[in-house]
């Protein structure tokens, strides 16, 4: 069986790692499997209190695997339909994940990957760190990790990063809330460990539940994240079959610009 994730455990914490170096941890349909159902295992073992989630080297995950994105040029809009939402699953699953979720930013971070590091409860990147939605220079949109974007940055900087695709560095994602702590890549493990002796402190049921309600409060609910799944997988889809996202996935496969991108 391929291995996409790497699993270890320190006690009552687990660390996943994408374990796809080669290709800058970029997920497939194989690594979004594995990590939601090593996701859904986790959060049925009250033994666990924190997740930690991390990529190989020295990226944390570059989104879409180049492979997997060039299946959906030729994919209907029914098979985008149904490939976003094992995305969204991943995503929604994160999210709502039962103990407190680390997000060990050990490198830049693109597209999905953004998608990633928002769904966890703490987000701590390293210095030289890179960022960015870069959807729309392929025609397309950043529609299924658009909830946790914005819960994170807020609407307004989601706007501007969403219709831009600008990239932006470590401490920029940490002034908007997309990280919360910028640290040297040497300091990264003990930064980790200070958050994990801090949560460590809080009882598990409380943090379930103070999770629960942080997120309820602002709206959101797995019912509600659903729903909006269900109509952002419908977007996507019907944005990849168009001749605009047909173009745009084209010619970023093709190594070429897009008819409308000028320099």
């Amino acid at each position: 069986m391929v291995q996409s994730l790497s699993f270890a455990q320190r006690g009552d914490v687990v660390e996943l790692t994408l374990d796809r170096p080669d290709v800058h941890n970029a997920f497939d349909d194989v690594l979004i499997a594995e990590l939601t159902a090593t996701l859904q295992r986790l959060d049925a073992d009250a033994s666990i209190r924190a997740v930690v989630l991390s990529g190989r080297g020295n990226t944390f995950s570059a989104g879409a695997d180049l492979h997997w994105m060039r299946g959906m040029i030729g994919a209907s809009t029914e098979a985008n339909r149904t490939d976003s939402l094992r995305l969204a699953t991943l995503m929604r699953t994160l999210n709502f994940l039962s103990k407190p979720t680390l997000a060990r930013v050990n490198g830049s971070a693109y597209g999905g990957g953004v998608g990633l590091l928002t769904c966890c409860d703490i987000a701590i990147g390293v210095e030289g760190a890179k960022f960015a939605l870069t959807e729309v220079k392929l025609g397309l949109v950043p529609a299924v990790i658009s909830p946790y974007v914005i819960a994170a940055i807020g609407v307004r900087q989601a706007r501007r990063l969403f219709l831009s695709g600008e990239v932006i560095d470590a401490g920029e994602a940490a002034r908007i809330g997309l990280l919360h702590q910028v640290v040297a890549a040497d300091e990264l493990d003990a930064a980790i460990d200070r958050q994990l002796h801090w949560l460590h402190k809080g009882g598990p049921i409380a943090q379930h539940v103070a999770k629960r309600l942080a997120m309820g409060v602002a709206g959101s609910t797995p019912e509600t994240a659903e729903r909006i799944d269900i109509a952002n997988a419908e977007l996507i889809a019907q944005l990849r079959v168009s001749e605009e996202g047909q173009e745009g996935l084209s010619a970023f496969l093709d190594k070429h610009p897009p008819h409308w991108a000028k320099n």
